[in-house]
């Protein structure tokens, strides 16, 4: 939720500075700000950020920053966990249509009617959700902890997860446990193909899979190894390894080349001939727009207290049952 309407970017733009990467040091320092970016982000965007992570890692950030301002590089999602967890921080996202196809999936009126469906069991809700889908669950997981959250959770209790069935159907066959899915999915995870993917392997059968769990099942059991965004870099890193075929969002790549700039990452391919493997969202955030929103304080996240206070215990949860 975003406190006012603003004007395009085109009628913010005619202003720049030349040398935005001084200008934005300039107002971190007046705004006392800590800058935040996702792995998707673009890459000069990542090279600003002051710490740049997967969701997990972002959540800690955000919950131990004593910063001022948060300028959350990522999508609006990303930026309301920052606000429930500094409810009296100013936070900011470079472009206010920078969204989630995986949260639009789960409306929240629609999710409650679902879980008073299933009135005993345990919410555990995947942190791309909206703050509002956040207050109606027990506890939020991320990509890197969603399989050890579950483990954690009493064998006798059912669970319900949302939103990413993806995600949810891999934490099943992880855990052994029987969760009732809510049907939410992300367009770039769910536009790799399994034809091509095979394709990419023939052409270069020296390379190893690696995958995001929010795949479908059809192109994870192609990976050698399943992880989060961070726990790819870091297997990828640490691998003997000297080729990768990638398959979650391209923006990792560039992590993973500075980290490993002897190494070939090779980006899966998805089913159109298209970026359709870029997130929309994500790339909507630009250098220029997170100048923009820091010099003008706007676009800023606001949400409505009760809200916030409910959301911010399973993300509290969550991050005590992660130590």
């Amino acid at each position: 939720m975003f406190a006012t309407a603003l004007p395009s970017i085109a009628e913010r733009q005619p202003e720049l500075p030349p040398d935005l990467f001084a200008a934005i040091a300039a107002l971190k320092r007046d705004l006392n700000a800590v800058v935040l970016a996702h792995y998707y982000q673009d890459p000069d965007v990542q090279d600003i950020a002051d710490y740049i992570g997967d969701s997990l890692g972002l959540s800690r950030q955000a919950a131990s920053t004593d910063a001022d301002t948060i300028v959350f590089a990522g999508v609006h999602f990303m930026a309301e966990t920052a606000k429930i967890l500094n409810p009296n921080k100013l936070v900011l996202l470079p472009d206010a249509e920078a969204g989630c196809s995986l949260a639009d999936s789960c409306p929240p009126a629609e999710f409650a009617a679902f879980k008073a469906a299933h009135p005993d069991h345990i919410v555990v809700s995947y942190i791309n959700c909206s703050a509002e889908i956040k207050a109606l669950s027990d506890i939020i997981c991320t990509s890197s902890n969603a399989v050890r959250i579950v483990e954690q959770l009493p064998r006798d209790r059912q669970i319900i997860f949302a939103p990413d069935r993806n995600l949810g159907r891999y934490v099943m066959q992880q855990t052994g446990r029987d969760l009732v899915l809510w049907q939410g999915s992300c367009i770039v995870h769910e536009t790799f193909s399994e034809k091509k993917l095979v394709q990419l392997k023939m052409q270069h059968p020296e390379a190893e899979v690696v995958a995001h769990p929010e795949c479908e099942d059809s192109v994870l059991r192609h990976a050698s190894f399943i992880g989060s965004t961070t726990a790819l870099l870091n297997h990828c890193q640490n691998s003997v390894q000297k080729s990768f075929i990638v398959a979650t969002e391209p923006g990792i790549i560039y992590q993973m080349q500075k980290a490993a700039p002897d190494k070939e990452f090779i980006p899966a391919p998805p089913i159109a001939n298209c970026n359709c493997n870029e997130c929309p969202y994500m790339r909507l955030n630009t250098l220029e727009k997170l100048y923009l929103c820091m010099r003008d304080r706007q676009p800023e996240i606001v949400l409505p207290e009760t809200t916030r206070a409910a959301a911010l215990k399973p993300i509290q949860r969550m991050l005590e049952m992660s130590t």
